[in-house]
């Protein structure tokens, strides 16, 4: 796998929207794993890898792929740890990435409407600890000028992630969803683009891009089909598939992010498994996808 000065890796996917790398990141050594393709950073969304189950072998997973960015999923970490001993595991784990050569770029941490501010308070507290300037989250559109606050106090953008729950008005899904949690926010507040799920939701994740790109965090790629209205009126999901399967406008978005010299990260987000697939395999399948469509 190519690899490039953490110095040189910063100068690619530094600009933008989603510009500032943590500062600081170069000093600590190493090199980092090359996954920019004709400008456009591709990584992963560590759950992509969950049935790998060990924090370890998950970032394994990224360098075997050779996926030199990571958008880190909560979830695996020891429930048992609070406090400072929770920060110094965030921080510890940190420091595996970057010796990896693996950035992590931003954390998942998903913000809810019964949440104490506590609950909230600790999203950003391991942020923090990780060293991100982003937060991506499935949350409650209910929620955002809560989350506002806290993103505020630590200077740390959240981007909230978009399902495609359509007839829930309280979750992320639609144009307006978005444009609802976003309106009167700070700029500490944006968009987490799932184009999987938004296609699936009935949006065009082409349009949405282009009308807020600026505001978007980071991108989940992954392919869906249309979802649409059965006979009884109720929304019916469309399904996860193999990258090139769906009606997700994979290709046109990786080509928008390149010819714009947008430098939003690009994050494959696998979820089409089926028992007996090879997860790795399957993620280096969609590397290669995103791969061809830049370079064509």
């Amino acid at each position: 796998m190519a690899l490039i000065s953490r110095r040189d890796a910063g100068k690619l996917i530094l600009a933008g929207s989603a510009g500032a790398l943590v500062a600081g990141r170069a000093a600590r050594g190493a090199h980092w794993i090359n996954s920019v393709i004709r400008g456009v950073q591709i990584g992963a969304q560590s759950y992509s890898f969950r049935d790998l189950k060990t924090e370890d072998a998950i970032l394994q997973a990224f360098v075997t792929v050779g996926l030199g960015e990571c958008e880190l999923s909560s979830g695996g970490e020891p429930g048992d740890l609070k406090g400072e001993e929770l920060v110094n595991h965030f921080k510890e784990l940190r420091k595996k990435y970057d010796d990896a050569g693996v950035l992590i770029y931003a954390y998942t941490y998903g913000f809810r409407k019964n949440f104490t501010d506590d609950q909230i308070e600790e999203g950003f507290q391991i942020a923090k600890a990780l060293g991100v300037k982003y937060i991506t989250s499935s949350a409650n559109v209910s929620v955002a000028p809560r989350v506002d606050q806290f993103a505020q106090k630590y200077k740390i953008m959240v981007g909230f992630h978009g399902h495609s729950s359509v007839d829930n008005p309280d979750e992320f899904s639609t144009p307006e969803t978005f444009e609802r949690a976003l309106k009167g926010a700070s700029p500490y507040l944006g968009i987490n683009l799932d184009i999987g799920h938004f296609t699936a939701a009935g949006g065009d994740a082409v349009a949405f891009l282009k009308e807020y790109h600026s505001k978007m965090v980071t991108l989940h790629i992954k392919d869906r089909k249309k979802g649409q209205r059965g006979a009884d009126g109720k929304f019916i999901q469309g399904a996860n598939l193999p990258f090139g399967e769906g009606d997700t406008p994979i290709v046109a978005v990786l080509q928008l992010l390149r010819d714009n010299h947008w430098k939003i990260p690009a994050n494959i987000e696998y979820e089409y498994g089926k028992p007996g697939m090879d997860t790795i395999t399957e993620v280096k399948k969609c590397f290669e996808y995103c791969k061809k469509a830049l370079e064509s």
